[in-house]
């Protein structure tokens, strides 16, 4: 059914380097290597989960495509529209369509503003009802997120985490988008309203047939939500597949050390479980490795991997991969 799907988001070789500058004249000395030629593509409907450690790009290849960064070359289509070569009031119309729900819920909101100035203000911006009915479509979002309505005058202090929270996501399907892009959204929160949030996010989706980018750290929370899930390392996609083709049969070393560290309930399973230990730390992005990025900590890595950067190949039906012995890795752990 997923690939009957319509093809929502297309990203084709996303690329976001920051300069580094320095001295008097702000010179030019180098370039922060984020995101490095990135390509994936999401159904709608579906939810695309993007896994990774800290500082591997998660975040900034969210917000490359959403156009909150400018990214330095390639391509973002959606709905068959490139967003890099769409400017001034056009991509204003397209925002609607585009929302983020942002990591931190006690930054992403205006602590000056009220809960119906921050959820309302996209309905005021976008025109979509005016100041007499947004205090009603308010009500209504609160509701819809499990909200009191009677919130309304409060400020972003008087909220926990979770409630904050809620009022981000609020604040994201007040103008029934397509896409939303969830950075980390459950990351700052406790374990005990992580579930909730990712309820309430599943249940928005069969709503609104929403469509998500699920940014995250958390493996076992994005095999929960999500249909297929890409793996990054150091500014590249090293391995995408369907949830369950992923986790039960991982080919990229990489991806094989992360599933490893991913604890299991079960005593048993667990202890005869073997681990897959990485040495050394991850590679400064300003100055990336040649060839596979993996490799100064892959436990099967050979002279061609200094040499070559991998292909990204299909290994079976619906399952990519960019390791020259990806076959291979399934010997490890």
């Amino acid at each position: 059914m997923m690939a009957e799907a319509e093809t929502l988001l297309r990203i084709e070789d996303l690329v976001m380097h920051f300069p580094i500058k320095r001295g008097a004249f702000q010179r030019t000395v180098g370039r922060v290597h984020a995101v490095d030629g990135v390509s994936f593509d999401i159904k709608k409907g579906e939810t695309m989960g993007l896994v990774g450690e800290s500082g591997c790009g998660k975040s900034t290849t969210g917000r490359a495509i959403l156009q909150l960064y400018k990214p330095t070359s390639g391509h973002v289509y959606f709905h068959d529209q490139d967003l890099t070569q769409t400017k001034g009031e056009e991509l204003r119309r397209l925002r609607r369509q585009m929302q983020m729900i942002f990591q931190d819920p006690y930054a992403s909101l205006n602590p000056r503003m009220t809960v119906e100035e921050i959820v309302g203000e996209p309905l005021l911006v976008h025109n979509v009802a005016n100041k007499a009915k947004i205090k009603e479509r308010v009500k209504d979002l609160l509701n819809l997120v499990n909200l009191n309505p009677s919130y309304l005058d409060r400020y972003p202090h008087e909220f926990s985490g979770g409630q904050r929270q809620r009022i981000g996501i609020a604040r994201a399907v007040a103008l029934q988008p397509d896409l939303i892009v969830c950075d980390e959204p459950i990351s700052a929160l406790d374990v005990s309203i992580q579930a909730q949030v990712v309820n309430l996010l599943e249940d928005l989706q069969k709503q609104f047939n929403l469509t998500y980018l699920f940014i995250a750290h958390d493996l076992s929370m994005v095999r929960h939500i999500s249909t297929r899930v890409a793996v990054m390392y150091l500014g590249v996609i090293v391995e995408l597949a369907d949830r369950d083709e992923l986790y039960d049969h991982p080919v990229h070393p990489y991806t094989r050390a992360l599933l490893s560290a991913v604890p299991i309930p079960d005593p048993l399973i667990e202890a005869q479980r073997q681990r897959v230990i990485l040495t050394g730390d991850v590679p400064s992005p300003v100055n990336p490795p040649s060839g596979c990025r993996f490799r100064t900590r892959c436990p099967i890595a050979q002279a061609l991997c200094a040499e070559a950067k991998p292909e990204w190949r299909e290994i079976v039906p619906g399952h990519f991969t960019a390791c020259h012995f990806a076959q291979g890795a399934n010997q490890i752990g």
